[in-house]
């Protein structure tokens, strides 16, 4: 098969896997970070099939949706593509993105690096930020039934990875302990550019909340 076909198939079975998946980590996520590692691929020099692949499939199996196991996706991923008689090496290297594209509270944990890792993981980062990014985040708070804000719990900075996947604390610590720390880890120029402006948006949106919380507006 075609890598143009290849990708083609991947797209339904993403679809399909995802079809009853929480809505800021569904189908319409994936499809955002695949057309934002497509546009970030356009400045750097990045295998494409392997961009669009791992785009595609590195929420598969989100560990957030599985108690917290993180070999699920992997799991999924390679025998799916497996299945496809994709190369080895694809394969091999789809899978590493998929292991290491988390931020995980800090994603200490990160042992692979590519120019492929770094596209996904940039385009994966833009969708925590700006207008989607607020919305996602309400929405899983939501899902979790967490607390939208907790003027005495403050946020946690120095979290551990087990922390930070095992944290249950109000929606809005989530913005200073992932969302407003990303704009420092991108990777590439086009995701830094977007990055900036996404982040003063949500810097913005932070001010007005605090500005009705206190009735002042």
């Amino acid at each position: 098969m075609t890598d143009q076909q290849l990708i083609d198939t991947t797209i339904t079975f993403v679809k399909e896997t995802l079809v009853d998946a929480e809505g800021g980590h569904d189908w319409f996520h994936i499809e955002r970070v695949y057309k934002n590692a497509l546009l970030i691929a356009q400045g750097e020099n990045v295998n494409l099939l392997i961009v669009s692949l791992g785009a595609l499939l590195h929420d598969i199996a989100d560990a957030k949706f599985h108690d917290g196991d993180e070999t699920i996706a992997p799991k999924i991923a390679s025998s799916f593509l497996l299945k496809q008689n994709a190369d080895s090496t694809v394969i091999e290297h789809v899978i590493q993105i998929i292991k290491n594209i988390s931020f995980k509270g800090g994603n200490k944990e990160q042992s692979f690096t590519s120019k492929e890792l770094d596209v996904i993981q940039d385009a994966d980062r833009l969708d925590a930020l700006g207008a989607i990014g607020i919305a996602r985040t309400f929405n899983y708070g939501g899902f979790k039934n967490r607390t939208l804000y907790d003027p005495d719990i403050k946020p946690k900075l120095d979290m551990t990875p087990a922390e930070y996947k095992a944290s249950t604390a109000p929606t809005i610590n989530h913005f200073y302990e992932k969302l407003l720390l990303l704009k420092n880890r991108m990777n590439t120029e086009t995701g830094k550019k977007i990055a900036e402006k996404r982040h003063q948006f949500m810097e913005a949106f932070l001010e007005q909340f605090y500005a009705e919380w206190e009735g002042k507006l």
